[in-house]
């Protein structure tokens, strides 16, 4: 039973993605870099094509100050070597001016021809320690500046962070009408706000199952405020094999030579690795048993080396797509995976997991083509 309505309830489809490693977060054995599996054009695109030969129907391609390559730049690479699969660009609100961004995005709209979906971030700079309602109001900015340079004339905005007066939007018309879907993660009240106003998909990092029912929750009552229904998405690691002995083995390898002190540094040189949703990670490891399970199959030993998304669904093919089953009952429709190594990983979720789901790419509003399949519409909930 859903806790909370989905935007497109005639559709029992989900949206099942990968995750493009570019911030040097890719190991056989967690806390221990590997030359082979370093953040580099050659092994993230390959991860990039597997994915797709695989049939997941988006990527996930993140946004790090410290380490790896630049998204943007990469998902500019991604388009001619792909065709169908849709690319998830992280953009960190703030780092570009709003309107040269609005043309970049709209760049890649047309070089992806529509495939192209956007993950809407706020986190500090390199030297900045900014309030997080500040962050947050400085996102909505960009946001509606975006939104402004893809649906207007021109662009007409006075905030407390930009002001901009009769600018043009003719280079910033996206391939999408309406621009592409927007994908956003928040905790705090003004995270809320933001999403619930104006972005299209609401992404929970891993908790237990009551902690995510109370935090769809309570988007869906700001989403109501604001008269629109979103879409909701899971980020999660994955380690699935033929049994769950096997698979809990795999779990206990990747972390069999971390030390738990370089473990921490990985946490701390993250820009998010204060934040709230962070916070919740933390807390989901205090709570899991002494073999790091907070949830029969959600192990939290992921989180030991990684900041941010810190936990995996651990059990046999049977198992673990019984775990998805549940949360697509609870109106969860985006579903973000990854595993160690990414590109082994990809194969071995793609080879277990994704024959027995019924996948899609998340329905666009007002009239925008669907990005996975541009001549043909996956359905017709409308996202207001």
């Amino acid at each position: 039973m859903s806790i909370v309505p989905i935007t497109s309830a005639d559709l029992d489809a989900i949206e099942v993605s990968w995750f493009a490693a570019l911030c040097s977060d890719d190991y056989e054995y967690l806390g221990m870099p590997d030359g082979n599996l370093r953040s580099s054009w050659s092994h993230c695109s390959a991860i990039l094509k597997e994915a797709e030969a695989q049939g997941f129907r988006n990527i996930l391609c993140p946004s790090s100050y410290q380490v790896g390559q630049d998204t943007l730049s990469f998902v500019a690479g991604g388009a001619p070597i792909t065709d169908r699969i849709n690319m998830l660009a992280a953009i960190r609100c703030g780092e570009m001016q709003p309107i040269m961004l609005a043309r970049t995005v709209a760049t890649l709209d047309h070089m992806l021809e529509g495939r192209l979906t956007l993950n809407v971030i706020s986190s500090d700079f390199p030297g900045e320690k900014a309030d997080s309602a500040f962050r947050y109001q400085r996102s909505r900015e960009v946001v509606e500046i975006l939104k402004q340079a893809w649906t207007r004339d021109e662009i007409n905005f006075t905030g407390q962070v930009y002001d901009f007066k009769g600018i043009t939007t003719d280079p910033a018309k996206p391939y999408q009408t309406g621009g592409p879907l927007l994908y956003f993660g928040g905790y705090s009240p003004p995270a809320l706000d933001l999403c619930g106003e104006h972005c299209d998909v609401y992404l929970m990092w891993p908790e237990p199952k009551d902690q995510i029912a109370e935090r769809m929750k309570a988007v869906h009552q700001v989403a109501e405020e604001y008269d629109r229904t979103l879409d909701y998405g899971l980020r999660v690691h994955m380690i699935v094999r033929d049994t769950e002995a096997e698979a809990k083995e795999y779990a206990e390898h990747l972390v069999s030579k971390l030390d738990d002190e370089y473990g921490a540094l990985i946490r701390d040189r993250a820009h998010d690795s204060t934040s709230l949703g962070v916070s919740h990670q933390a807390r989901a490891r205090d709570l899991a048993d002494q073999f790091g399970y907070v949830e029969p199959h959600l192990w939290t030993g992921i989180g030991r080396a990684r900041s941010g998304c810190g936990a995996a669904l651990v059990g046999s093919t049977d198992q673990v797509l019984s775990e998805i089953e549940a949360y697509r009952e609870m109106g969860i429709r985006a579903f973000i995976f990854s595993g160690y190594p990414h590109l082994d990983e990809c194969r071995s979720v793609g080879s277990r997991i994704l024959p027995h789901l019924k996948t899609c790419s998340l329905p666009h509003a007002y009239g925008r083509v669907p990005a996975a399949t541009p001549k043909t519409p996956l359905g017709a909930g409308e996202r207001r």
